[in-house]
């Protein structure tokens, strides 16, 4: 069983910063942000909640779907960044957006976040025949946990979000998830500390290097380095389940990281950058929601049409990365 991605919806936050602001308060400037990663600018949420920038991405994707709500049986949202650690993101947009019969959750996944909601989302579709619709929303604020003294990781994350109702279908599908994690400390945030309360003196190391509460780490040539393999090795083993090529793909969507990391990963599939689509530039690294905004931005513009063949390749913290190659 297949799925058919009925519509997209996007949220961008209303402030969008140029390269040059980061000179304000770190080293760099325009080149040399551009040249190590692509990127120009991106949105960063000032005031919007994860949560409002998901319910807004959500309802233009229910809007253009022509479906009611209530049509909608599953809420999932892919996010690291939560507004909350309880309730679930998913259960605030569920309520916004007047979704009355459905179940929702969050998924964490990092960067293949998208990837992996939508593969759930089959398989909830596949097994449960009373399920019409299901809402997938990617909503992201890395703005909210980046170290801006660190040049080299402040520079490349961006907020936004986007949103997909799927349906069951019968059209081409296939996947693959894995994830890798004795890389698991080359890229984190903490979220909680021990209270001080019930706090214990120890000897105990967790094997995590030094970094304060709620601020990203990244060490970004381990990082990079995982990626660059794991973009075709997921692709292929997807590929490889239903007898294709990177011939046979129309567009490859891929996390959208580092230009550099699209470039290479291209070169090792044996195919041109031609074939990818790119919104780097102006959205920077958005996490799970890099994915889902580049694919609708492409869908509005007319790049991406119906019965292409596409190809979803996420990686990212954990380190996870996976593959979903479908017929739009």
């Amino acid at each position: 069983m297949g799925v058919n991605i009925m519509a997209m919806g996007s949220y961008l936050p209303e402030q969008s910063l140029t390269n040059d602001y980061f000179k304000r308060f770190v080293d760099t400037n325009d080149e040399w942000i551009r040249t190590r990663t692509g990127i120009c600018s991106r949105h960063m949420a000032g005031w919007e909640p994860v949560w409002y920038m998901g319910k807004m991405a959500a309802q233009k994707a229910i809007e253009k779907a022509g479906i009611n709500p209530d049509e909608i049986g599953l809420v999932i949202v892919s996010t690291i960044t939560s507004d909350f650690l309880t309730p679930s993101v998913a259960s605030v947009i569920q309520y916004e957006l007047g979704i009355s019969n459905a179940s929702a959750f969050d998924l964490n996944a990092a960067c293949s976040g998208f990837v992996y909601m939508l593969d759930a989302a089959r398989r909830y579709l596949e097994t449960d025949e009373n399920l019409k619709y299901v809402l997938v929303v990617s909503s992201e604020a890395l703005s909210r946990f980046i170290d801006y003294s660190d040049r080299g990781t402040c520079i490349l994350f961006g907020d936004g979000a986007s949103a997909a109702v799927i349906s069951r279908s019968d059209k081409m599908y296939s996947s693959f998830l894995a994830s890798d994690g004795s890389g698991a400390r080359k890229l984190f945030a903490r979220n909680m500390a021990v209270a001080p309360q019930v706090k214990q003196d120890n000897d105990f190391d967790d094997g995590f290097p030094e970094k304060p509460q709620h601020q990203l780490y990244q060490d970004g040539k381990e990082v990079y380095k995982f990626a660059v393999k794991a973009l075709p090795k997921a692709f292929n083993a997807a590929a490889e389940k239903i007898g294709i090529t990177s011939i046979d793909i129309d567009w490859f969507v891929p996390h959208q990281a580092n230009v550099r990391i699209i470039e290479t990963a291209a070169k090792n599939l044996g195919t041109g950058t031609d074939k990818f689509i790119v919104t780097l530039d102006h959205h920077g690294n958005t996490s799970s929601a890099s994915i889902p905004l580049a694919l609708c931005e492409a869908i509005e513009k007319g790049i991406i049409q119906r019965g292409q063949k596409l190809a979803l390749v996420g990686f990212g913290a954990g380190l996870t990365y996976g593959s979903i190659i479908l017929e739009y």
